[in-house]
């Protein structure tokens, strides 16, 4: 443990550790919070929360986990495939399945379970069956930039979760940069083996960089390949993209036929944490041997599955974005002013989504240019711990445009003062 000590104190003393917060109020984007470290509270204007659509306060999705508990209790205790299946779950994936134009969908705690339920289910057949012999090896094809729930998957992917040892045929894994598709095309050809079981993964929405897959051209590489699988994270698409907030597909202006109809398997995974109110994964595909595998897997058949509010919430935020697509076009008009007003100042803010990063003028601290516009009451993260340092801001539907030009007069404030400061050093 004496190393465990040395090595924090060396983190802290070189300032890599993020300042935190407690949180003791909302209302609306307005939020009370604490510092951990002075116990300091203070009251400020949030753009780091992921609550997009602003439905974790609404009265509706509210009521709906409430009547959940007074229906089911708090927990399911059980997995899902023993005693802890609940009719809300059937409901959830069935309303999901359809939003998402894929009729098969299985449910999850969270997206980091989901991942890995796929690497067991598609590279490892889950589990093993008598007189069946899997000799297929997996080419699992990555974007450089993709989350870190997909890259702890593939980076356990040799192996089914929960054996020390596999006895499946091999799995190997190639990242490709960053949304290029040449690079892409070259690594299929160079990589790809006549027998292979290709599968391709990808963010929908890259959530530090705020931009969108090429999904046309994605579709169209792989459909030199056929019986690919392509799976698309959807955690920052879902509710945001697309003109219903369907995601990635309907920003293209296709459906997930599209990629069946060229020999391609598409898969979405779909997240609550951003516009569902709640938290939780779900996978869906138009391939019904799919959910089985998932099912067992080890995050599966080991865990609880997902509690009655959890759920409930989760169900409630789907059918108020079906009942109110204005919510995904205030989302979208918020975005597009909040970039162009940061254009204005001079600001670079990457990507075309509701995520938006902002890059900072070399020699500026993120964590310092962050505690500053605390001062001004505005609360945004820091990301110092990449290539390009940035703070990262996220757009909600709820955001007015007051709000938006206070973030951005306290930007440019923060700015001018933090550049003066480094010049005359």
């Amino acid at each position: 443990m004496q190393v465990v000590k040395e090595y924090v104190q060396r983190w802290y003393e070189s300032g890599l550790d993020p300042d935190e917060y407690i949180c003791h109020r909302k209302d609306g984007n307005i939020v009370e919070i604490e510092e951990t470290t002075t116990g300091k509270r203070r009251t400020v204007l949030t753009f780091c929360t992921n609550d997009v659509l602003g439905l974790t306060q609404n009265e509706s999705v509210k009521q709906a986990a409430i009547d959940a508990i007074l229906h089911y209790g708090t927990s399911n205790s059980s997995t899902s495939v023993l005693s802890g299946r609940i009719d809300l779950h059937r409901q959830l994936e069935t309303e999901i399945s359809q939003f998402k134009h894929l009729p098969h969908t299985q449910l999850f705690l969270n997206a980091w379970m989901a991942m890995q339920a796929l690497m067991d289910a598609f590279c490892h057949l889950a589990i093993p069956v008598p007189e069946f012999e899997h000799t297929r090896e997996t080419l699992i094809l990555t974007d450089v930039l993709n989350h870190g729930c997909i890259v702890t998957a593939i980076a356990n992917a040799g192996t089914r979760s929960g054996k020390l040892f596999g006895h499946s045929p091999r799995v190997r894994v190639r990242a490709y940069r960053h949304c290029d598709m040449e690079d892409f095309a070259r690594k299929l050809q160079r990589h790809a083996r006549p027998d292979d079981r290709i599968l391709v993964v990808s963010d929908a929405v890259f959530s530090m960089d705020g931009d969108v897959v090429p999904l046309l051209k994605m579709i169209d590489i792989l459909s030199h390949y056929p019986g690919s699988t392509l799976v698309m994270d959807e955690a920052h698409a879902s509710g945001a993209l697309g003109s219903t907030g369907r995601g990635i597909y309907e920003h293209f202006g296709i459906k997930p036929d599209y990629a069946i109809e060229r020999g391609i398997n598409p898969l979405i995974m779909t997240t609550f944490s951003k516009f569902g109110a709640s938290v939780g994964a779900a996978i869906s595909s138009h391939i019904p041997e799919l959910i089985p595998l998932l099912n067992v897997s080890p995050t599966s058949i080991g865990t609880c599955s997902l509690a009655p509010p959890l759920t409930a919430a989760a169900l409630q935020s789907l059918r108020v974005v079906q009942e109110n697509p204005e919510l995904v076009q205030r989302l979208q008009e918020n975005t597009q002013y909040l970039r162009e007003r940061l254009a204005e100042q001079g600001f670079e803010a990457i990507g075309e989504t509701n995520v938006v990063p902002i890059l900072l003028p070399e020699g500026i601290s993120p964590k310092e240019f962050a505690r500053e516009l605390m001062e001004l009451g505005i609360w945004a993260s820091a990301i110092w711990f990449i290539a390009k340092p940035r703070i990262r801001t996220t757009v909600t539907a709820t955001h007015t445009r007051e709000e938006m030009d206070a973030l951005v007069s306290a930007m440019v404030t923060v700015r001018d003062r933090l550049c003066k400061t480094t010049i005359s050093a």
